[in-house]
This record gives structure tokens, C-alpha cells and sequence, in this order.
């Protein structure tokens, strides 16, 4: 016993002090990337005082990421009336591509000069800076989820943008426009609430919460299934690394009085852990179990759950589950 306790004890050091200096070396970056100007006169600018500052192509790439977070703002505005698409004409492919990328640019320039823009204005901004530094950098659009009434859509839309950049050996995934908040429904306006967990993102959480038009990730296929009806998965889920275990699957069909059991890592019997019923009154969860890094445990399904189940940790909403009684 003694020896697992060690054990157990050396390894949680040992996460912590990586984590530590994982984030001291973004630390840096973000502390002078904060100490730019709020605007620059073109990106060129911009770029150039990058590549001064920074030598890494990961740093560049953080640098980036962070300016943008901090000096843009979510046009939720412009989001709920979007301006009509631009037609145009061409007489061959040449053509065509030069023409979408005037388009592009002028998406690019309103959103650096104006400092607003929607996700399409944060990912070509990302794309056209990281691309002067040095970076290959490209724009996925796809699907998002982010709503309790996203899981178990049937369909899959294209409401989102963000981007894949190469450094280190890798294409890394990055969304610069969840980077710099959200939108809270309850205070009817934008929060701006800086979320690293969007710069370099972990693709096992990245795309339970986006879904590219291309069905792939750097040729490998992604589950529209898994993404359509997997539970749904908040910022504090990703910082706590927080995976759901049991069940794998955010519909929960059963009959009324039926146990189904939850599994979620980094959780202990300790913590404020509880779901709302669906009167919105907090259900601490009692019968916990710490199996392996994680807690496991069981809640009845029954009148007093509404037609969705929320488990929070404190304060911060953990996961989301659809309930469909048989």
C-alpha cells in the first residue's frame, strides 16, 4: 500500500511539473505577445515584430494565437445578420482562385482594422499571419457543437471555422475564435475569457466539439456518429481533462427507474461534484467509486430528470447528456 501510495505521489508530481513547464514556456510568450500594441498599421507589421520576438515556430504560432485573443472581438452582431454572399463571375480556374482570395483579403483586412469578425475573420486573419512568419498554416470550415439541443442532431451543418498549422513534425489544431470567449446567453453579449485549451488542442476533445466539412483529420476518419451523439463537452471538461468514460454515447434511452452508470476521469469522491434535476436544484452525487484516476458511479433516471442531465464540478459545467425515456 505504501508503495502505490509512492508511486501514485511520484507520478502526480511528475505531471504536475511538466504541466508547470509546459505552461511557463507559453507564459512567456503571452506575457509579451500582451505587451504589443492593441493595433498594428498592417499585418506585415505584425508579422514582422513576431519574427523579431520569436525564433520557434511553436512560439510564433502561440504568438500569434494570443494576439489575436486578446485584440479581437466575436462579431455576434454581424453573426445573427450575416452580410449577403458575393457573386461572382470567371472565365477559368486561375481566375476563380484569384478572385476568392481578394475576397479573403478584404475578410482579412476588415477584421484586423476593425478588430471584429466572426470565426471566418479569425481563421483567415490566423491563416494570412502565421503564412508571413513562416508557418504553413490552412482554414477548415465544418460543423460546431456547442448546445445542449446539438446533441443527437440529426445532421451536420457548416457554421464554424478554424485552423491546422505545422510545427514541430506535426499539423496542430488550432481555434483562435473559442481562444478568445464566448457567448453567454444569459447576459445576452460576448465574454471575453482567454481559453489556451484551443492552441494546439488535444484532437480527442477537439473533435467531440468540431466536425470538418472533409470528414478527415491529416487523412484519418472522423465518426460523424460519435460526434452527432456524443455527449456534450465544455472548456473546464478540456482543462481538467475530464474524459468521459461511461457512457460513451450522450443519448441515454431508458425507462423510467433505470440506474445508468457514469464514469469520468479526474474526479474524486471529495470533490463538489453534483447534476442539476429539472427543476434546476443541485444533486450532489453520493455513491462515487475512484476506479483508476477517476470516479465511477450510478444515478437513477427517473421523473425528477429533465429531458437533459448537466454534471458540474463546483461551479463549471462538466458534460451533458440527452435523456429519451423508452
Amino acid at each position: 500500500m505504501i508503495n502505490r501510495k509512492i508511486t501514485f505521489i511520484f507520478l502526480l508530481l511528475s505531471v504536475i511539473f511538466l504541466h508547470s513547464s509546459y505552461s511557463q514556456k507559453y507564459d512567456a510568450v503571452d506575457k509579451l505577445v500582451q505587451k504589443y500594441p492593441k493595433s498594428f498599421s498592417t499585418t506585415d507589421d505584425l508579422a514582422e515584430r513576431i519574427n523579431k520576438d520569436f525564433k520557434d515556430d511553436i512560439d510564433k504560432a502561440r504568438a500569434i494565437f494570443t494576439w489575436i485573443a486578446f485584440n479581437l472581438k466575436y462579431d455576434y452582431a454581424s453573426f445573427l445578420n450575416p452580410p449577403k454572399s458575393q457573386g461572382f463571375s470567371y472565365s477559368n480556374e486561375a481566375e476563380k482562385q484569384k478572385k476568392l482570395q481578394q475576397l479573403d483579403d478584404k475578410i482579412i483586412q476588415k477584421a484586423f482594422k476593425s478588430q471584429k469578425a466572426v470565426c471566418e475573420g479569425f481563421s483567415l486573419l490566423y491563416q494570412n499571419l502565421a503564412t508571413k512568419v513562416g508557418l504553413k498554416c490552412e482554414v477548415v470550415k465544418g460543423d460546431s457543437k456547442t448546445r445542449l439541443s446539438d446533441i443527437g442532431r440529426e445532421k451536420l451543418g457548416s457554421d464554424h471555422a478554424w485552423n491546422i498549422v505545422y510545427f514541430d513534425g506535426k499539423w496542430r489544431l488550432i481555434d483562435v475564435t473559442w481562444g478568445q470567449g464566448y457567448y453567454d446567453g444569459n447576459k445576452g453579449r460576448m465574454v471575453i475569457d482567454f481559453a489556451p485549451i484551443y492552441f494546439d488542442a488535444d484532437p480527442d476533445y477537439f473533435f467531440a466539439k468540431h466536425y470538418p466539412d472533409s470528414g478527415t483529420f491529416l487523412n484519418s476518419k472522423i465518426s460523424k456518429d460519435d460526434f452527432l451523439n456524443g455527449p456534450l463537452i465544455y472548456n473546464k471538461t478540456i482543462e481538467g481533462d475530464n474524459k468521459i468514460k461511461a457512457p460513451k454515447s450522450g443519448i441515454i434511452e431508458v425507462k423510467n427507474g433505470d440506474k445508468v452508470t457514469f464514469e469520468f476521469k479526474n474526479i474524486s469522491k471529495t470533490d463538489q461534484f453534483y447534476y442539476l434535476n429539472k427543476k434546476n436544484q443541485p444533486v450532489r452525487v453520493q455513491n462515487g467509486k475512484e476506479r483508476k484516476g477517476g470516479l465511477e458511479f450510478q444515478i437513477v433516471i427517473d421523473n425528477t430528470i429533465g429531458n437533459y442531465i448537466t454534471f458540474f464540478l463546483d461551479t463549471s459545467s462538466i458534460a451533458s447528456f440527452k435523456v429519451v425515456m423508452k
